[in-house]
This record gives C-alpha cells, sequence and structure tokens, in this order.
C-alpha cells in the first residue's frame, strides 16, 4: 500500500535536526487512523519495545512509573495481567501472545534481572523476524546481531560469561568460536568497523557510533522505498535516534550530537554517491 499523502505531508526530518519533529507517542497517534491494519500491526511492532521495558519494571517494582510510548497504558498492562492470573485470555489487541510464556517463566523461575531481559529480548526478536515484512524483519535480524557481538567483546574485556540473544547462525558462531572474530568475518557485514566501536574507550563516542552504523544501514535498505510503510517505519527508527540523543545532558548532548550529525550527513552522502555511481 502506498501512502502519498502521509508521506509527503510529514515535516522533513533532516540528518541535522537538533530536535525531535515529532513526540514519538504523539506519532504514533498521527499514523495509526492513516495506516491499514497490516501495516499499523508493524508500526505496533516497533512501539512493543515499551511495553516490554514497562512490564519487566512492573514486574520488580509495580509503582514504578510507565514509558508513554508504549502501546498499553498501566490500566491496560495490570487488567491484561488480572486476566492472566484468572486462567482467562487477554482481550488487548497489544498484548503480545508471548506476554503469557513470558509471566508463566518468571513466576516459576528464579535468575537474574539481566537474564529476563535477555529471555523477553529473546521473545521480541523472535516474533518481529517474523512479521511478514522483509525490511522489519532484516532491521531486527540486523540490530539482533549487533547486539550479541557488542555483547560477546564486552564479556571478554571483563572475562564474564557471553549472554548470547537468539540462536541463529551468528549466535552459534559467538558461542562456539574462541577466534578474536568471534568466527564471524565474511558471515557478518562490517565486521571489522564492529570490532572497533567494541574496542571504544569513550562511552559517548561508542553510542555515537553505534548510531551512525544503525542509520547507515536504515538509508541503504530504503533507498528505493518511497511511499512505503517501509519509509514510515525508517522515520520512526530515525526520530528515536534523534530523541535519544536530545534527552542528554544539555551541554554534552548538543556537543556530541553535533558531531553525531556530521558524522551521518557525510556518511549519507558518500553512500548516496556510491549508490548512483553503482
Amino acid at each position: 500500500m502506498k501512502y502519498y499523502c502521509l508521506i509527503a505531508g510529514l515535516p522533513d526530518m533532516g540528518i541535522d535536526d537538533r530536535r525531535p519533529v515529532f513526540d514519538m507517542a504523539a506519532f504514533r497517534e498521527i499514523l495509526r487512523p492513516q495506516l491499514s491494519g497490516k501495516d499499523n500491526r508493524l508500526i505496533d511492532l516497533f512501539y512493543l519495545k515499551f511495553d516490554n521495558r514497562n512490564l519487566l519494571r512492573y514486574l520488580t517494582d509495580k509503582n514504578i512509573p510507565f514509558d508513554g510510548r508504549g502501546n498499553l497504558s498501566r490500566d491496560e498492562m495490570e487488567e491484561c495481567l488480572r486476566q492472566i492470573e484468572e486462567a482467562e485470555e487477554p482481550e488487548n489487541k497489544y498484548f503480545p501472545p508471548y506476554y503469557k510464556t513470558f509471566i508463566e517463566e518468571y513466576r516459576s523461575t528464579t535468575a537474574e534481572p539481566v537474564q529476563w531481559e535477555n529471555r523477553m529480548a529473546e521473545l521480541y526478536y523472535s516474533r518481529a523476524m517474523r512479521c511478514g515484512n522483509r525490511f522489519v524483519s532484516e532491521w531486527f535480524g540486523f540490530n539482533l546481531n549487533l547486539n550479541n557481538i557488542l555483547a560477546a567483546y564486552a564479556a571478554r574485556k571483563y572475562r564474564m560469561e557471553t549472554e548470547v540473544v537468539g540462536d541463529n547462525e551468528v549466535a552459534q558462531s559467538i558461542k562456539a568460536s574462541g577466534q578474536r572474530d568471534l568466527g564471524l568475518t565474511g558471515v557478518v557485514d562490517n565486521m571489522d568497523e564492529l570490532q572497533r566501536i567494541a574496542e571504544e574507550r569513550d562511552l559517548f563516542e561508542r553510542e555515537k557510533k553505534i548510531d551512525l552504523l544503525q542509520w547507515k544501514w536504515i538509508e541503504e535498505n530504503t533507498f528505493f522505498a518511497y511511499f512505503t510503510i517501509e519509509r514510515i517505519f525508517a522515520c520512526l527508527l530515525k526520530l528515536e535516534i534523534i530523541e535519544r540523543w536530545a534527552v542528554l545532558d544539555r551541554e554534552e548532548g548538543k556537543r556530541v550530537f553535533g558531531k553525531l550529525i556530521d558524522d551521518l550527513k557525510n556518511t549519507v552522502i558518500n553512500e548516496s554517491k556510491l549508490t548512483h555511481a553503482s
């Protein structure tokens, strides 16, 4: 389905923006009435990450504030949990089936918080990568691999056990390989770049480089998507990157985010030249 009017009517969101053009929760409410049911489910999938965080935090502290970017309000989440407690099927369409699995495991098993976070991530990525949209599925696959690789290098640095999420080819290689490149050269694009990012000591620089890598991936994979749901999903991803830097400490955030934007601009220009040349 094409969304000519919707996409044409959205404000330009250039990579030189210093602040988000939309609040992410407000942007969702703008999108929902204009998208098909199928495409709305993809947008809901993006916002589901905030529900995941809300549920994880709620299970440890019922008084903790909810992130308003989630699909479910506190009252809606509590009602779904009550229904599960009473052996009913939650009726809210935004309550994913894997929550029931997660809650049953959480209540029957003792584990560390990071293990529960990884289990939630595993369930989330599994659902997302089976969403039926190639761009969205590959985006989640890209991030699953990215997070696993960076986590593996961090675990090696601090001589900790590697916590790998999922069981795809990259995850299996990380678990089995003792090589410096985790056995992933030739399997994962930009493996050298990922190694350099993992070795970056400056936290801001490291985060900036991760966001730069993600932004490049988005640009490269939506280059020919003009009025499609992929373009809208890409706008959400970019908005999240911009919003994340906007909440940093005012002065440090301004310095780091300004540098990030300059790097992104140069990278996208160069990538565009290469694309046109090919």
